[in-house]
């Protein structure tokens, strides 16, 4: 064992030890960061990278602070607090409240800690203010229920490209980040969306302060998968934090194209959340008092139940709503207005994706969809014969996963590529860890991260990766560092990797990524194809839903 090793050792010992977490280190140490307010050790994870885990970006969102928007961290209070002692960072912190995974009642939520306002942060070593390495700044997915970033990490980035910072954000969830109820328009009852505003505060605090981690804030690249993906869209089209400029460059993989429905659409859904949680008296006012009060473990219970007992649909999960201030229309027609950012971007999707496949067509849609009228489903459908799929299951795949998923990359890829610079992909790797031969949702989190699964209750597994795997991962990971460093994906990809041509309305190529299919390594098997014209006339009959999918 090393010195280093030797001294960690130690460090993660007294960590368990010693009042506030402070230790007492020399200035001298390695892998010490210096905000101005706090001195963070780090975790030196391979011979060129550190990992800062757990630093607070905002107050602790607890008693009177639950279901409100984050408070900026009070930099003089943890200056005082640890009067200059090194903070030690080289451990995960306690991640979000996490909301249940499915309807299955042996996998209920509940784990996790209020207090969760935290990043984890990903640098070369020796990276200082003077490195201004741009940064990717990564929203895990979870559909804003669950989810763990502590098993999304880019340790593995870091030593591939020692040449860019990242961070990774813990946002709350589920009731605890996305209550809503009609009474919180105004704000001395509560927020609206204040889980997403939890990823404002972390951007905001990413502005400031990632220079001390070797990080450009003036190149902030926003990242993320399934509601990561849709939390990108959403900072697209925020209108309250667009003058702000919190990031440069937007990747969005598997939008999760959730409706967004207005607060009294919630109604139902807090009234039977409340009750779950024995506040069904008095006036809202009251209620949320008595929400305010209940333990942890009680709204962790009433969450689920809401999730497993309430009529199944969209409108009864706890996600973001239209609050009036960062959005007052569904996310697709701010795109369509062009009311958005206009950054360079990557958007796509995975090839056989869906959330609600597989069964009736009809009653998917309705059900993710609730304000979606008959007429509308009717004509969705009708772009979709049987005679174009090989069975009834893949056709209702393809209705549910176009407008829950798959759409989002056409849309947004063809309203981006008007202003800048766009590409778009098409995932076409299958998790080999699961059944079939389609290529879900989440299949490339396996590939790009490792090898890993996700479990209940902010868990995960990982599978070890073949050789031809590594490869391909460390393609993908080359295009997305490369356009995190440079605004496009082929200025750093590897040499076996084809190059990745824009897209744009006259010529929508985008690439489609896989694996070597001879199992060589040292090839690749990604290839460029067109934007099928099938595909792009189904997705601009979904985006003339906007409205009634809200989404």
């Amino acid at each position: 064992m090393t010195f280093s090793a030797v001294s960690v050792l130690i460090i993660t010992l007294l960590w368990h030890f010693c009042p506030l977490h402070a230790l007492t280190i020399s200035r001298n140490s390695p892998d010490i960061v210096n905000t101005g307010y706090a001195k963070y050790l780090g975790n030196r994870t391979s011979p060129n990278s550190v990992a800062y885990l757990g630093i607070p970006y905002a107050e602790p969102p607890l008693g009177e602070r639950r279901f409100r928007a984050p408070l900026p961290l009070d930099t003089n209070r943890l200056l005082w607090l640890h009067r200059g002692r090194v903070i030690n960072a080289t451990t995960y912190p306690d991640f979000c409240v996490q909301g249940g995974r499915s309807s299955d009642v042996n996998d209920a939520g509940g784990a996790g800690s209020e207090d969760c306002l935290k990043v984890n942060i990903y640098t070369p070593v020796g990276a200082n203010r003077r490195s201004k390495l741009p940064v990717l700044f990564y929203i895990h997915g979870g559909g804003y229920i669950f989810g763990n970033p502590a098993y999304w990490s880019f340790n593995h980035w870091i030593h591939q490209s020692p040449n860019v910072v990242v961070v990774t954000v813990y946002y709350r969830l589920s009731s605890f980040g996305f209550l809503a109820v009609p009474e919180f328009r105004d704000p001395k009852y509560g927020d609206f969306n204040a889980g997403f505003k939890d990823q404002i505060q972390a951007l905001r605090w990413v502005k400031k302060n990632i220079a001390s981690f070797g990080g450009d804030p003036s190149k902030v690249t926003i990242n993320g998968q399934s509601a990561g993906g849709s939390s990108v869209e959403l900072h697209m089209v925020a209108k309250a934090t667009l003058g702000e400029k919190l990031f440069s460059k937007a990747i969005a993989q598997s939008v999760y194209r959730t409706p967004l429905p207005t607060p009294d659409q919630k109604v139902a859904l807090f009234q039977f959340y409340a009750t779950q949680a024995g506040c069904e008296s008095g006036s809202v006012a009251d209620q949320l008092g008595c929400l305010r009060k209940a333990s942890v473990g009680t709204l962790a219970q009433a969450q689920d139940a809401a999730e497993r007992l309430f009529p199944p649909t969209t409108y009864d999960l706890f996600q973001p709503v239209i609050d009036g201030h960062l959005f007052d229309e569904p996310p697709t027609i701010s795109i369509l207005k062009g009311r958005f950012a206009k950054v360079p971007l990557i958007v796509g999707a995975t090839s056989n994706e869906t959330l609600t496949g597989g069964l009736n067509a009809s009653w998917a849609l309705s059900s993710y969809f609730p304000s979606l009228n008959e007429s509308d489903i009717k004509e969705i459908e009708s772009l979709y014969p049987l005679s174009d799929f090989d069975s009834e299951t893949q056709q209702q795949e393809v209705i549910s996963g176009d407008s829950e998923l798959r759409c989002a990359r056409s849309i947004m890829g063809h309203a981006s590529s008007r202003y800048a610079p766009t590409w778009t992909y098409r995932y076409n790797q299958k998790d080999p860890t699961e059944n079939g031969t389609a290529v879900n949702h989440a299949a490339e989190n396996w590939m790009m991260f490792l090898g890993v699964s996700g479990g209940p209750n902010g868990t995960a597994t990982y599978t070890p990766q073949n050789p031809v795997q590594i490869a391909f991962s460390h393609e993908l990971i080359a295009y997305w560092l490369s356009f995190v460093r440079t605004g496009n994906p082929n200025t750093f990809k590897l040499p076996r990797s084809p190059r990745w041509d824009g897209y744009n309305a006259w010529r929508k190529t985008r690439i489609v990524l896989q694996q070597s299919p001879d199992d060589d390594p040292k090839k690749s098997g990604i290839f460029a194809e067109l934007e099928d014209g099938k595909e792009t006339r189904r997705c601009e009959v979904v985006a003339s839903k906007a409205e009634g999918q809200q989404s």
